[in-house]
């Protein structure tokens, strides 16, 4: 699969030049305190690279320390030493690494560091990834799998697996990226998780059968659309996401609700299906303001910041009502046919999309004169739309087909509209009972292309625009995807030449900053030092480490495979030997398969477990020691792949 335009290419790092290479600051940055920190610099064949760290608390007015647990903006400055000049376009690598050294990692080391990163292993990864983006599915079954697209791990690309109260039914995240809301109707909750740890921060009760969500532009009120069956249970809950409480609980009206905001979060729109009106929230009083009559069954809503309208798609009768956003009144009503399902408007578009599930079209509008200008047939039973700059992404969910829409030629005279098509899959998404008012269809990072979700294949496929069909696809381990979403944690250009993300600091201590640059091929170990946070709970140290002696992660059904470890003491790295209760947890995802043994010693710290797998899967091993207070979630699991073969296991453990 040809993804990855923030991963450099896995070859190996020159040794040219690293005696002519110099870093200004190389030293590393000062013991954390309120003086300003300086740049560090690396200077290499025409390139200066300057790294600085600020913490994200300093720009708010307050203390500028790093601190443990604290969030931190990263920069990196790529210029021509010669002219000055900012290099854009370019594709730098970053990871974080605590050493125990007192100064930065010197140019051979930094370079096995870096070549190290490179190569997906359990042994070494590093503490922070600048990277990494995951690809999100949320799951017919309670919970959301986390995919690393770019390397994977362990033999599976599956990071992690957040388990959910109940079965997840939309989701939004935040603008910095940092929690993701998910809706559970079946439990009336919203979670909460945390996007940098994948743990779950809470579960909030959010009235009766909390669907469809969406988050203010502002962040500071998430609204939930809840479709109760009597008419008290129906209207929108409002969460406070500071302190994670509900603001507010408004009565709407009956049936579905779709959620829309002015882009200054001043109003929000709530349509309500059954009732067949259109709700105007203050949202500084969180208090009704009134309720427009739009027609009959209004499934969905969009806001144009362009227009200043908001328009609502009609199922029952398939008109297209255009309502000012200022003063709440009807402008225009454009007819298509009945069977709107959904509308949207490209980011600064001037054209409105409606999708038309029972005659299998979109219809366009133009944002200026509030008329249809195109009825475009796609294929059968469309419910999803997506955009990129160029294309418009419709989903239909009885056919595998997707079909694209040239929105760069709308507008022009005598402009036929071009469509395409790919086949994304094998089956209709409709073949499979999984369903979801999220997206199925989303922009990858890399521009133009697009991550598609489909429930019959329990796939999520990858194309790029331009080609026949997509390049690649992701295995989401026997689970249907009813729902896809990217999250992007990698280093990005902003401005022209400063290449920037914020990351969340890990433990005290002192840490590599190891940069990559492909073109020209460069590297260098910044140095960052991380304070300890006196306000951060205090974590039980752990009293072994483990270390797994593995050559390859990859299992075949049926064979015995013996599964050898390394105990060491976490402080004085001695080995940990005779361990009577060393035990072992294997168990094969989602669950439906485990085994628990206390391992053999060997002698010299080293230790041993057999296990065969019965089926093809991916299975988790967990690790713990009660006799030292060790518990299986203290250490990290290790991750293996078994497939179908012949039956001998190409996993061989090293000897001792």
């Amino acid at each position: 699969m040809a993804t990855g335009s923030n991963s450099p290419a896995q070859d190996n790092l020159s040794h040219a030049g690293e005696d002519k290479a110099t870093a200004a600051g190389s030293s590393g940055l000062s013991a954390p305190s309120d003086r300003p920190r300086q740049p560090q610099k690396y200077l290499r064949e025409g390139v200066a690279v300057e790294f600085t760290i600020e913490p994200v608390a300093a720009r708010k007015g307050r203390a500028s320390e790093l601190l443990e647990g604290t969030e931190a903006t990263i920069r990196f400055k790529i210029t021509d030493t010669n002219a000055g000049k900012a290099l854009s376009n370019l594709r730098p690598a970053a990871w974080i690494d605590q050493r125990e050294a007192e100064r930065a990692s010197d140019p051979r080391a930094c370079r096995e560091k870096v070549q190290s990163f490179l190569q997906p292993s359990f042994n070494k990864r590093p503490d922070i990834d600048l990277n990494a983006y995951f690809v999100l599915a949320l799951n017919h079954e309670p919970n959301i799998s986390v995919i690393d697209p770019l390397s994977g791990f362990g033999g599976t690309k599956l990071y992690a697996l957040v388990p959910l109260s109940g079965a997840g039914e939309d989701w939004v995240m935040s603008a910095d990226e940092k929690r993701l809301y998910v809706s559970m109707p079946l439990v009336n909750q919203i979670a909460v998780i945390d996007a940098l740890t994948w743990k779950l921060i809470a579960n909030i009760d959010a009235g009766v059968n909390p669907t469809r969500i969406a988050l203010q532009n502002d962040g500071k009120y998430l609204w939930v659309g809840n479709d109760g069956p009597e008419d008290k249970d129906s209207g929108v809950t409002v969460i406070d996401t500071a302190i994670l409480k509900v603001a507010a609980q408004l009565d709407t009206g009956m049936g579905h609700h779709e959620i829309a905001f002015t882009g200054d979060d001043r109003w929000a729109f709530i349509s309500n299906k059954q009732s067949g009106t259109l709700s105007v929230i203050d949202v500084r009083k969180l208090a009704g303001v009134t309720d427009i009559k739009v027609g009959s069954l209004p499934t969905a809503l969009a806001f144009s910041p362009l227009s200043k309208a908001v328009y609502v798609a009609n199922e029952g009768d398939g008109t297209i009502v255009a309502v000012d956003g200022l003063r709440f009144e009807i402008l225009a009503r454009m007819k298509a046919q009945p069977g709107l399902h959904m509308v949207r408007i490209p980011p600064d578009g001037r054209f409105g999309f409606v999708v038309n599930r029972t005659a299998s079209t979109v219809h366009i509008f133009d944002l200026a004169t509030n008329r249809l200008v195109h009825a475009v047939p796609v294929g059968p039973a469309p419910d999803q739309i997506t955009f990129t700059r160029q294309f418009a992404y419709v989903r239909s969910a009885d056919s595998e087909f997707v079909t694209m829409i040239k929105i760069t030629d709308l507008g022009k005279q005598a402009q036929e509209v071009a469509v395409t098509r790919f086949p994304a899959g094998q089956r209709a998404p409709q073949e499979s009972p999984s369903t979801s008012l999220a997206d199925a269809i989303v922009p990858a990072p890399e521009e133009g292309a697009v991550l598609v979700a489909n429930p019959a294949d329990k796939m999520i496929y990858f194309y790029t625009e331009g080609m026949a069909a997509p390049m690649g696809s992701f295995q989401n381990y026997r689970r249907e995807p009813k729902a896809v979403l990217v999250l992007d944690n990698s280093l990005r250009e902003t401005p022209p030449g400063v290449y920037t993300t914020t990351v969340r600091l890990t433990g005290p201590g002192r840490y590599d900053v190891a940069f990559l640059l492909d073109s020209p091929r460069l590297f260098n170990c910044f140095d960052l030092t991380v304070a300890e946070n006196p306000g951060s709970p205090k974590q039980k140290a752990v009293a072994i480490k483990i270390e797994p002696l593995l050559k390859d992660t990859s299992l075949r059904v049926g064979a015995s495979y013996n599964l050898r470890f390394k105990a060491s003491d976490s402080n004085s790295n001695q080995p940990q030997a005779d361990l009577e209760d060393m035990g072992v947890l294997v168990f094969l995802a989602p669950g439906i398969w485990q085994q628990r043994e206390w391992a053999k010693p060997l002698g010299d710290g080293i230790y041993e477990m057999s296990f065969s797998p019965p089926q093809a899967g991916v299975y988790y091993v967990y690790f713990q020691c009660p006799s030292l207070g060790v518990l299986f979630n203290h250490i990290p699991h290790l991750t293996l792949n078994a497939t179908k073969g012949d039956g001998v296991s190409r996993a061989k453990a090293p000897e001792p």
